[in-house]
């Protein structure tokens, strides 16, 4: 029996070495995959990087005159910033790249040339709390990796966009790190590294001040600079790499994203699939939804009912929830809004107070009374940054 002593293992053709012994018996190795991807579970920090979960619904539209930003596929939203509208349908899209099911479509209803610090993106939020394990802000901070899928339609295909990375310190500074891109009308995978940050923190939170990972789509000219590949304080908003194509050009054109995944190090490794349910899970921490089934509610006064929801898991804060016809005990169906949620960190229950109930008869004070979802058939109870 032999033993091969080295320091370190490279293939012939790279320019790194991908094994690195230690004297003390150890090494230190650069693996993208174990059995195919199958283990290495947890490196991913982002949440339904494979579009599979889409509680809210299948399409959506973001109209920039009535809002800045809106919730598609779930800890995915579409937003805008300045004057411009940035029109456009979002699409639970199965045009996917092989080994995924489902990607996020976007697509302009109007064209629309930004300028100034006209912004459109796609992005998601993440916890500060749960990217502390980066240790940024010492001297053991850790470069990470982003990779994701990407293609356009034919009438965009060669169209740049933006991948930026923005990080909340301690104080709520924010800075950012850029990289360019060019999509065309055939899936590929994209890979990008980022040096950690010795100097400057993530904040430990569980808000939007925490980390972004965010897709720039159309820039005005004032938010185009080059690319900035080491954390900078000089830009701490939305940017864009010089020469950004502008999406929202063509009715025509198509941006298609799935398998979007960040980690800690400096290689990117095989996508981290995970199952429905492990993703649904996750996603529930912002969005859970109540189909048919009767729940109780308390009447204040004639015109709210109290209804507790019970969850399947924690919610990250205290819920809004949507208008909707609901039907209750004495055969009364009736239209309600929001009013309130009262709820209690860390239970699974939520209190929801709906009001202005409409089309039956008014409802009696302190009288308990049994209530479902009819029309739409789902109350949508959203915690999302």
């Amino acid at each position: 029996m032999s033993t091969l002593k080295v320091d370190a293992i490279r293939h012939n053709s790279a320019t790194s070495d991908a094994i690195t012994t230690a004297s003390d018996g150890t090494c230190t190795a650069r693996i993208t995959s174990i059995n195919g991807g199958s283990a290495l579970s947890h490196r991913n920090v982002l949440i339904n990087g494979a579009m599979t979960i889409s509680q809210r619904g299948s399409t959506f539209s973001h109209l920039g005159s009535s809002n800045t930003n809106i919730l598609t596929m779930d800890r995915w939203k579409i937003r805008r910033s300045g004057s411009n509208n940035f029109d456009t349908t979002i699409t639970h899209s199965t045009d996917s790249p092989d080994g995924f099911l489902n990607s996020l479509k976007i697509t302009p209803d109007a064209t629309e040339t930004p300028t100034g610090t006209m912004n459109g993106l796609i992005e998601q939020q993440i916890e500060g709390q749960s990217l502390q394990h980066f240790a940024y802000g010492t001297s053991s901070a850790k470069s990470i990796t982003a990779s994701f899928y990407a293609k356009s339609g034919s009438q965009n295909n060669g169209h740049n966009y933006t991948l930026q990375l923005r990080k909340y310190d301690s104080s709520n500074n924010t800075r950012i790190v850029t990289k360019a891109f060019t999509v065309t009308s055939s899936w590929q995978r994209f890979t990008m590294t980022f040096p950690g940050d010795t100097s400057n923190d993530i904040k430990n939170s569980t808000d939007y001040t925490g980390f972004e990972f965010i897709f720039q789509l159309a820039t005005g000219p004032d938010d185009l600079v080059a690319e900035q590949p080491t954390w900078t304080s000089t830009f701490t908003n939305w940017r864009g790499v010089t020469g950004n194509s502008n999406f929202m050009d063509n009715t025509s054109n198509e941006f298609y994203v799935t398998g979007c995944q960040l980690e800690v190090g400096d290689t990117a490794t095989t996508f981290e699939h995970r199952s429905h349910a492990d993703e649904l899970v996750r996603c529930s921490r912002y969005c859970q939804v109540w189909g048919r089934g009767y729940c109780i509610g308390n009447a204040v006064g004639s015109n709210d009912i109290n209804i507790g929801v019970p969850l399947t898991t924690p919610l990250r804060d205290t819920p809004s929830a949507n208008a909707l016809s609901m039907h209750r005990s004495g055969n009364q169906s009736a239209s309600c809004t929001f009013h309130s949620a009262q709820y209690v960190a860390g239970t699974n229950v939520v209190e929801i107070r709906m009001g202005n109930w409409t089309g039956g008869a008014a409802v009696s004070d302190e009288v308990a009374y049994a209530v479902t979802p009819v029309s739409p058939a789902t109350m949508i109870l959203s915690a999302e940054i």
